[in-house]
């Protein structure tokens, strides 16, 4: 006899606060991008954008210990075992492994969000030696200020546009060769699965709990922008 046809139905699966921070992400990193690249009056809303971008990063760690289920890091980062089970096909029914990131999505993710705090961590303290430092430059020796300018006007800003590239390409290979749409659930957040998928908490409690988690981020990182302020006013 054939085995029934597993049950399914539409599942939250990325909560509105996960949403918000990806494309909130993605437009930052376009505009830091831009403004980089044309550089001139653009290098303040350049220091501007980073800051936000560091807002959000901070964000989506504290989000991935007590968001959504889906959203959170004990969902999609997986041991080498279990990766390499998934990459032969062996992956069990009860791991939800594609639901949210696949295991190979999660280290996508977690390459450019540790490349992206790089990022911002170098433009912290980088001098172009021309108009623009970081405000926490003065915290740092000549030499460690030149070698995080390098890195982040150079070597980090190619790896990201790399990984970006790289990222792109898997929504376009899922798209093209599996016919999974991965976009389209980062927009309205549900995903069509089997019934027994638990679905991410997205009620206004946890919509709220994330309002406060990123205004003390943007704070935060508001504190930090403040030293060099602080600092130019000497």
């Amino acid at each position: 006899m054939n085995s029934p046809t597993p049950v399914r139905t539409t599942v939250r699966v990325w909560d509105l606060p996960t949403r918000l921070f990806h494309w909130s992400l993605v437009l930052c990193v376009i505009g830091l991008v831009v403004t980089g690249q044309i550089g001139g009056n653009l290098i303040e809303w350049h220091l501007r954008l980073g800051m936000v971008v560091g807002a959000l990063l901070i964000f989506r760690v504290l989000w991935g210990l007590v968001g959504g289920r889906w959203s959170r890091f004990a969902s999609f980062v997986k041991m080498p075992g279990t990766i390499l089970r998934y990459l032969k096909g062996e992956a069990r029914p009860d791991e939800h492994l594609d639901v949210g990131h696949n295991p190979l999505g999660a280290l996508s993710v977690l390459a450019l969000l540790g490349l992206l705090a790089l990022q911002v961590a170098t433009g912290l303290v980088a001098d172009d030696e021309i108009a623009t430092t970081g405000p926490l430059n003065r915290f740092v020796s000549s030499a460690q200020a030149s070698l995080a300018t390098g890195w982040h006007t150079e070597l980090g800003k190619l790896l990201l546009i790399v990984l970006v590239v790289l990222h792109i390409s898997a929504i376009v290979f899922y798209l093209k060769k599996k016919g999974q749409n991965l976009v389209r659930p980062m927009l309205h957040g549900d995903k069509d699965l089997p019934a027994d998928t638990p679905p991410s908490a997205d009620g206004w409690g946890q919509r709220l709990l994330a309002l406060a988690l990123f205004a003390a981020c943007v704070a935060l990182m508001g504190w930090v922008f403040s030293l060099g302020e602080v600092a130019a006013s000497f």
